[in-house]
């Protein structure tokens, strides 16, 4: 797949980046690169290759689910640097 210039600025923008005039050469030039890999690794015959989720043969150490006690609602907000009718108070991170 061939990456263009105007594809790498789109990604730019969506990802909120910005990026000076031979960035945007150096990584159109890479993204291409790793396209063309990726392809490569799709021309790979895999259909007798099991799916795995891990390279070794790992057990997933699981613990047994029980009931415990937790904090009550008063000793969550304890130590909480702003709190409002029950709740922690944080500070605006979207604009209105």
């Amino acid at each position: 797949m061939k990456i263009t210039r105007e594809d790498v600025i789109k990604v730019a923008e969506l990802a909120r980046l910005e990026f000076r005039e031979e960035e945007l050469e150096k990584f159109t030039e890479q993204l291409g690169n790793i396209l063309n890999y990726i392809g490569k690794l799709n021309e790979l015959d895999t259909k007798d290759v099991e799916p795995t989720s891990h390279v070794l043969d790992l057990a997933t150490p699981l613990r047994e689910d029980k009931v415990e006690e937790w904090l009550t609602h008063a000793e969550a907000l304890e130590n909480a640097p702003l709190e409002e009718d029950g709740f922690f108070v944080v500070p605006q991170v979207i604009e209105d």
